[in-house]
């Protein structure tokens, strides 16, 4: 999936997409991290 992304990102040159993607992901990873009770006092100092 990843490959075919790259693929498609090349061809049609959609480099803004780059950020957007990456943004996404770690929200993804910070909503992963603070589902668990032992790490979800440190992310939310953070905020």
């Amino acid at each position: 999936m990843l490959k075919d992304f790259w693929d498609y990102m090349k061809t049609r040159k959609k480099w803004w997409l780059t950020p957007v993607i990456i943004f996404l992901l770690v929200l993804g990873g910070l909503i992963f991290l603070t589902s668990s009770t032992a790490v979800a006092p440190f992310i939310y100092t953070l905020f």
